[in-house]
């Protein structure tokens, strides 16, 4: 196998190079594994798994021709040898055969039957054999039909002998004396029976009819009646019961085989009989596609029976249809026909009337709603076409052509065009006819048809291009060249601005095929470069890079200017008409005098108009194109009023009030209006339009406004794009049209927003307040000078107040970061106003927040939302952190970076992968950061030797491979080692098995590595039982942190402490553990069982008070917890052979495991009791609750 790599640039858009691999064979290279499988079938055919593997790994290798099956040509002839001395043998019992069969046909279909029956032996002493052989299967065999299949062929092959059948009877009668079927008969008998079964054997079986019903002793005996009976099984049946369909499939698909094959002068006396038949059965109107399909096919080979067989001489020839051969011959030498060609062909004769028949079922074909259908009949037209006289062949064009009308469907469209493409192909569709045709196949390809909320028409569209691509190479240059411009910049739009990748990439194709076969087509080759099939596949890439190439070309840059506002901008997709007004924007520095004077006056009608889509996309455009047209503006300092007429101007202000008055902004429609007209205001802020103190401006102030407020009202799936539109709009609004100097707000509009804003961070509704978050944080710096210590405020408060509730998480995300984007607008200055600037006064309020974010663990039933809030005050702190490193690193508090540190370290060694990768990211950010350093970080020598240069870039924390190994070392830097362990804490105790892998594998590693520091081993107990205590009653910490516990003292990381007897560590983990017996939580439960009977190897008072506790457990109230502390004790003492006496360490081993401990507690009370007994254990008192009494 050869693999070549192609290096496909991808020009604009950001977008580096692609590598893309060709997959090229280039021969059959499984050709010794191949040759062992089938030497293999005779050990495997009786095992079922075996040759199951066998048939699976063949059918693999054989998979990987499809696309280049002449590869297997040279191999075929010894493959099917060795399968066929198998099949051949008489010791092969039946399961190998099946196998045999199995391969072969597994070869057969992916060489194709046509080309691998060939290969089949035909000589005379195989007919008999494969006769009997076939004539010993069961046709209802679910598991054996490729034999079958794979005989039906073999037995057409054997037909073909050139010797009469009845030469191979002899004597026909048995040893018994009774007759013996001739063998004609029987094969006749044997087609007949496989054209009715329901499996893939009745392919085979028809064309077993082709071959043998051709042969000329048998079409004199039988042919006749062999078509009575089909005949009459088409009659007798109906499309009703699946018996009648499969009946009426296999005499269709034999009599369209025969037709096709057989002589014209045997078959013609037949047609007319044929013909009415199917008439009468009216296959067009039958629900099944295949049987439509298999009508279609069997009509044409009627209609081709019905003519002549020649070749039409009023065709058109295009001289070499090869493009070798086209470049080969010098310019200089004509090709001459000769005319003996011409004379012998244009004879009059009677056309017969069936043919009229055939001619209009295989047009009413064209129209069919299957493809399948629909691709027949064209290849019907084209070949029935081939043999009429030159005007009856230009009214059947006529006919083909009226497909393409818009009362039509897109069915109508497609076979159209798939029947166009047949005629070019054949030479039949005439130069004269071009002007017709050219303009036709220009609107299929734009072709689409709106179908409720999406479209069809998209195979319209590729079967188009399929006509394009014939018609390069039908065609000499001079007869196409009238039309080059047409289809250049249609295939070209279709290529770019096509939402189907497939005709994007069939556009490209026919494009690629014009510039090569013709060209005359403008700028080919350049273009050819740039809108290749692997460029044309990223949308994105299509709309705002490749577009704008070929745009540069002035002999494109108007069609796709108008093809996007005729059909883009309108289109039911809202990602298309989005990309469209990109697409227009980019576009217009290349025709800036046709977007401001045709394009702009076009749009603003359609902006007010009655049609959503339409008006939506067209809202954008007029953005999209007033922006570029400024920005083209400050090149040549002009004013964009001075671009474009006053007219549009003033409509392009009148948008918003039309749209208000209309009440277009409520319901669904206001939900593509609203951010419409926001990305309008923001465009035409930037535009800096003169519409300053209008009343205009109020308006737009007021759909923010409402937006904000309503965005409750909206569907959550646009929630997010209003949000952003709204807070650009405010941005770009304030920046132009509020300030009453430069640098200096306009006083009443700052107060009006600011209080609006902050009012909005309390509203009961969860969206108002991320709006109204987002919009403070946007806010320009002098709409927040003087006003910051309020906005911060409520900022804060809004934070600490919904965190505290365990409510509004997406609003304490957003005020997050608001809040840093506030503190980066308004800068720092370490002793200026409070009011104006980031300082000394609110610096450590600020961090505060951020840092108590930092700790959000909300869950709903969504998970873990607070992630969200932590995530935000993660980035928040890098960004507010290089904010005041860079201008005043002296209010940078020691305890502030230290605490912010060791919060990115616990979020660091945490479970979510996402978020330790941000965590981690920002983690190495600020620890490396030199321009500015961040000041006071804790250990940074000691970080800096764990996390060198490199590991910025090379270390992956999404992979807990790599993370975990880095984060663990950590746990040696006493600042650092609480919220490392608390991180950890999670990801060891977690359910993940790769980030529980790895956590544990690097934690225990650590470990290990002070077993022999007493000190440090102490330090990290402490720290451990610190955490244990901080989180005795917080689920999400505590289970986990059991986990965690079992598994350290599994793993016997304590045994040390183990030597003395009372460690205070052990002590203290005991106390804590016992907290836990009292919760009706099973998972926490199970887990405190675990830890207690690691707890048993401590010495002393420990010992007996952990026998106490899994005692108690044994009588619990919970049948699930007491079976599990049964079983673990009984692990335990197995792997504890010193806990107790051995004298009675068998009663009690015996004792737990035989007892039921789901039974009632009086009687496990009596066992616990004894257990107690031989353990030396105090037995528990049981303590009856006290019932209240009642007063009666």
């Amino acid at each position: 196998m050869a693999l070549s790599d192609t290096d496909n640039g991808c020009s604009g858009g950001g977008e580096g190079e692609s590598i893309v691999k060709l997959c090229v064979l280039g021969g059959f290279s499984e050709s010794s594994e191949t040759r062992a499988l089938i030497s293999s079938l005779p050990e495997i055919h009786g095992d079922m798994v075996t040759s199951e593997s066998a048939s699976e790994r063949f059918l693999e290798i054989m998979n990987g021709y499809q696309e280049q099956p002449h590869l297997l040509d040279p191999h075929l002839e010894w493959m099917l040898n060795m399968i066929l001395e198998f099949v051949r043998s008489e010791k092969s019992p039946p399961s190998l055969v099946h196998l045999s069969f199995k391969f072969l046909y597994i070869i057969c279909k992916v060489r194709g039957y046509k080309i691998f029956m060939q290969l089949l032996p035909h000589e005379v002493a195989d007919v008999q054999p494969v006769l009997d052989l076939l004539s010993r299967q069961d046709p209802k065999d679910t598991e054996t039909w490729e034999t079958r299949y794979m005989l039906l062929l073999w037995l057409s092959m054997t037909c073909l002998i050139p010797f009469d059948l009845y030469r191979l009877d002899g004597h026909l009668e048995s040893d018994g004396g009774k007759p013996r079927e001739p063998t004609m008969d029987r094969i006749l008998a044997i087609a007949k029976s496989y054209l009715l079964v329901g499996d893939s054997p009745r392919d085979a079986a028809s064309v077993l009819v082709s071959k043998f019903m051709t042969r000329p002793d048998v079409k004199q005996k039988r042919l006749g009646d062999f078509l009575d009976w089909s005949l009459t099984t088409i009659s007798q049946t109906n499309d009703q019961s699946l018996r009648d369909i499969v009946m009426l499939d296999g005499a269709l698909q034999s009599l369209a085989k025969l037709f096709k094959h057989g002589k014209r002068d045997d078959l013609l006396q037949y047609a007319p009989t044929i013909m009415q038949c199917l008439a009468q059965k009216h296959l067009s109107e039958s629900s099944q596609a295949m049987l439509r399909k298999h009508g279609v096919k069997l009509t044409q080979r009627l209609g081709l029976t019905f003519l002549k067989p020649r070749l039409a001489a009023w065709r058109y020839q295009r001289g070499n249809r090869s493009l070798a051969a086209n470049l080969s011959v010098s310019l200089s030498t004509s090709v001459a026909t000769p005319e003996v060609e011409t004379q012998e062909l244009e004879e009059d004769y009677d056309i017969p009337e069936e043919v009229e028949t055939v001619i209009e079922y295989l047009l009413n074909g064209l129209k069919d709603k299957e493809t399948i259908v629909r691709w027949s009949a064209a290849k019907g037209i084209g070949r029935v076409t081939g043999r009429l006289p030159k005007e009856l062949a230009d009214e059947v064009v006529g006919s083909v052509l009226d497909c393409f009308s818009f009362q039509e469907t897109d069915n109508a469209w497609h076979g159209g065009c798939l029947a166009l493409a047949e005629l070019g192909r054949r030479g039949l569709l005439l130069p004269s006819r071009l002007t017709d045709v050219v303009p036709l196949i220009v609107k299929s390809l734009t072709y689409e048809e709106k179908r409720g909320a999406c479209s069809v028409g998209s195979n319209v569209r590729d079967a188009a291009c399929y006509v394009s691509w014939s018609f390069a190479r039908a065609y000499e240059p001079k007869d196409l060249e009238p039309y080059v411009t047409q289809i250049s910049s249609a295939l070209l739009i279709t290529a770019v601005f096509d939402r189907n990748v497939n005709c994007r990439r069939a556009a490209s194709a026919a494009f690629q095929e014009n510039v090569g076969r013709q060209g005359t087509f403008p700028h080919g080759i350049d273009i050819v470069t740039a809108a290749d099939y692997f460029a044309v596949g990223n949308l994105n890439n299509c709309y705002l890079s490749i577009n704008v190439y070929i745009a540069s070309f002035p002999e494109y840059t108007k069609a796709m200017i108008d093809h996007l506002i005729a059909m883009k901008i309108n289109h039911w997709d809202g990602v298309i008409r989005e990309l469209a007004t990109k697409a227009l924007h980019n576009l217009t520095p290349q025709a800036p005098e046709y977007m401001a004077t045709t394009v702009l006056p076009q749009l603003l009608p359609m902006a007010v108009g009655i049609d959503l889509h339409g008006r939506h996309g067209a809202i954008l455009a007029c953005a999209e194109i007033t922006h570029a047209l400024y920005k083209l503006g400050l090149q040549t300092n002009r004013a964009v009023v001075d671009i474009i007429s006053s007219e549009c101007v003033d409509a392009l202000k009148n948008i918003h009030q039309m749209l208000n008055d209309r009440k277009q902004y409520r319901g669904f429609g206001g939900e593509l209006m609203r951010p419409s007209m926001c990305c309008l205001i923001e465009k035409l802020s930037l535009s800096k339009m003169p519409f300053k103190n209008d009343p205009v401006i109020a308006g737009w102030q007021w759909l923010i406004d409402d937006t904000v407020k309503s965005l409750h009202l909206l569907s959550s799936g646009v929630k997010d794009s209003v949000v952003v539109a709204v807070v650009s709009a405010l941005s770009a609004l304030c920046e132009e049209y509020y300030q009453a100097e430069p640098g200096r707000a306009d006083s009443q509009m700052q107060d009006v927003l600011v209080s609006h804003y902050i009012e909005g961070l309390k509203s009961p509704q969860m969206l108002t307040r991320c709006g109204s978050a987002l919009a403070l944080g946007c806010l320009p710096r002098f709409m927040i000078h003087s006003k910051l210590k309020q906005i911060l405020e409520g900022l804060l408060q809004m934070c600490t107040v919904s965190q505290k509730e365990g409510r509004f998480t997406e609003a304490r995300r957003d005020a997050i970061r608001a809040l840093a984007q506030v503190c980066v607008t308004v800068g720092v200055c370490a002793h200026g106003s409070p009011d104006s600037a980031l300082c000394s006064e609110n610096v450590a309020e600020v961090y505060g927040v951020l840092l108590n974010s930092m700790n959000d663990y909300t869950t709903d039933s969504r998970g873990d939302v607070g992630a969200w809030v932590r995530e935000a005050a993660m980035t928040s702190l890098m960004d507010v952190t290089m904010l005041v490193a860079s201008n005043a690193p002296e209010i940078l508090l020691p305890d502030l970076v230290k605490c912010m540190m060791c919060c990115l370290a616990q979020q660091s060694a945490e479970k979510i992968d996402r978020y330790r990768v941000v965590a981690g990211n920002i983690f190495l950010l600020i620890l490396h950061s030199k321009e500015p350093a961040v000041p006071h970080i804790p250990h940074r020598e000691e970080l800096l030797s764990i996390f060198p240069f490199e590991t910025t870039t090379s270390l992956n924390w999404n992979a807990p491979s790599q993370a975990f190994q880095y984060i663990t070392q950590l746990l040696g830097l006493p600042q650092y080692q609480y919220h490392t362990l608390l991180g950890l804490t999670v990801s060891v105790g977690g359910i993940t098995e790769s980030t529980v892998h790895f956590s544990s594998q690097s934690l225990f590693e650590y470990l290990r590595g002070i077993q022999e520091n007493r000190a440090a081993l102490t330090q990290f107990g402490d720290t451990l039982l610190s955490i244990f205590r901080d989180n005795l009653c917080n689920d999400k910490v505590s289970i986990p942190f059991l986990k965690m516990l079992n598994q350290m003292l599994a793993n016997s990381c304590f045994e040390i402490f183990t030597t003395q007897e009372n460690h205070q560590f052990c002590v203290d983990l005991l106390t804590l553990c016992k907290e836990f017996k009292k919760s009706n939580n099973i998972s926490k439960l199970r887990v405190c069982v675990s830890v207690f009977c690691g707890l048993i190897q401590f010495q002393g008072d420990v010992r007996k008070n952990v026998l106490s506790q899994l005692l108690i457990l044994l009588c619990h109230s919970f049948p699930v917890i007491r079976k599990a502390t049964a079983g673990q004790m009984y692990e335990m003492l197995l792997t504890y052979d010193d806990v107790i006496d051995p004298e009675v360490l068998d009663d009690v081993m015996t004792l737990l495991s035989d007892t039921n401990w789901e039974s009632d507690l009086q009687t496990l009370r009596t066992h616990r009791n004894q257990l107690c007994d031989w353990l030396r254990v105090s037995r528990p008192r049981v303590v009856t609750k006290q019932r209240p009494v009642q007063v009666s």
